[in-house]
């Protein structure tokens, strides 16, 4: 049975922030979500999380039923903080610990870890750095067995060049930690119970460490300032557009492409510089995206283009559907097939049909619109009374001219045309031309004002 310990109550000063450390985002979610994530990954049986600095956020964001809780009220070390979890660790439990601002460590990596253990041996993660200053520094014998791992304030300078860090990630039995726990001292120079200290007291008991490298620095690397979120967000975002390019999704330059979520492509997709997707997001084949676009929780089929500095969120794109430039689709828009959507229009809550063209400058809004309709440049639904909102209906053919006004509720059958300029208040029957404007006047002789 495996249980993972999570240990996320520092508060993490050098962030410069009030909010707890492990609850800054890396690609959208909380630091502590990742990781959370890699346990489930690994079928835990249980999770243990350890909190303390704004213990209440962190578990009103974790709350789950494999999440249990533990307060570490006063941070005094990283075995101090195990200790909070042993009265509700399983007696025959695997037990590894993970840290819940270490977030891009992988799943393959840990499940080496865990296969190490049994009762006679316990695993360690390091890492090879190039500059290890304030990692832990690991000790071998001559055979090149781990014997010890040395703080970095507590090291020789001779133990200082040690390249080989400690990742802080280990495995053990709950038996193990059970007996080796409660013999750790503080007096250190931080004061404080090092977890580190369980591995020289392995040895001591002839309990075989077991040591695997992670692949890179990368994958251990701990977030501790606004640098390091900085350098792993690009981390991650490399990581994710690399998958993105090995399934067939061009990216016009992988380096400037943020994912805060899921994304799932077909063939022939295109990805120009700047997207941010958020959510989960689908594209069919053919999918081409412009510059500078912002795509939440949305879907999107086949042969669909989305022109440069959109905005999309929660809304359904069916095939070969044209989008912006600098168009904003609102939640609850769903633009059917070959629809189109022009620049600096805005829409929420609208079905668009099929074939249906809004091209340009205008805001529609709790609406239903038949097929091939087409809307012309300045024309608006007035959904709002102030109070409630109302439903405009437009049925299939109708002609709106431009900069037209449609009060609702109102309802237009098929086939109407609407005059530009109009402010319709009033049902329009089908094949019937509306004009509801106020008649032009010309006025002979005036005179405009002039400067006093």
């Amino acid at each position: 049975m495996l249980e993972i310990v999570i240990l996320a109550a520092g508060k993490g000063t050098r962030m410069r922030s009030e909010k707890p450390k492990v609850m800054h985002p890396l690609g959208g979610k909380p630091l502590v979500k990742h990781v959370v994530e890699r346990a489930r990954e690994l079928q835990a049986h249980k999770i243990h999380l350890v909190v303390g600095h704004g213990a209440e956020h962190v578990e009103a964001a974790m709350v789950a039923d494999d999440i249990t809780f533990s307060d570490q009220a006063q941070q005094l070390g990283t075995g101090h903080a195990v200790m909070q979890t042993l009265e509700k660790l399983q007696a025959d439990s695997t037990v590894l610990i993970l840290y819940g601002d270490v977030p891009l460590i992988k799943t393959a990596t840990l499940e080496k870890l865990i296969g190490l253990v049994d009762s006679h041996k316990m695993a360690l993660l390091t890492v090879d750095l190039q500059n290890p200053f304030g990692y832990g520094r690991i000790l071998r014998d001559a055979r090149g067995a781990v014997i010890a791992i040395v703080e970095q304030k507590d090291a020789t300078p001779e133990q200082q060049l040690i390249k080989e860090g400690n990742s802080g990630v280990m495995a053990m039995t709950t038996a193990q930690l059970r007996n080796w726990l409660p013999q750790l001292s503080n007096q250190n120079a931080q004061g404080e119970y090092y977890l580190t200290d369980v591995i020289g007291l392995a040895v001591q008991q002839g309990i075989g460490v077991q040591a695997v490298k992670a692949a890179s620095e990368m994958e251990v690397l701990g977030i501790n300032n606004r640098q390091q979120q900085a350098q792993l967000e690009r981390a991650l975002q490399q990581q994710q557009a690399a998958i993105l390019l090995d399934a067939g999704v061009t990216l016009l330059d992988p380096a400037r492409f943020d994912l805060r979520g899921t994304l799932t492509a077909g063939q022939d997709c295109v990805i120009d510089v700047n997207c941010i997707f958020e959510g989960a997001v689908t594209l069919g084949s053919s999918v081409e995206i412009g510059p500078n676009c912002v795509i939440k929780n949305a879907q999107l089929g086949d042969g669909v283009h989305i022109y440069a500095n959109s905005h999309i969120e929660d809304a359904i794109i069916e095939n070969n559907c044209s989008v912006g430039p600098y168009a904003r689709l609102r939640p609850g828009t769903h633009l059917k097939a070959h629809a189109k959507v022009g620049n600096f229009v805005e829409t929420k809550k609208a079905v668009v049909g099929i074939g249906s063209k809004i091209n340009h400058l205008s805001y529609i809004g709790d609406a239903i619109l038949g097929d091939d309709v087409n809307v012309g440049a300045g024309t608006i639904t007035c959904n709002y009374d102030g109070v409630n909102k109302h439903l405009t209906q437009i049925g299939d053919n109708c002609f709106v001219g431009a900069n037209s006004t449609l009060v609702a509720p109102v309802k237009l059958g098929a086939n109407a045309t609407v005059a530009a300029g109009s402010t319709i208040t009033a049902p329009v029957n089908p094949d019937e031309l509306v004009v509801a404007r106020t008649r032009q006047r010309h006025i002979q002789g005036w005179r405009r004002p002039t400067k006093k």
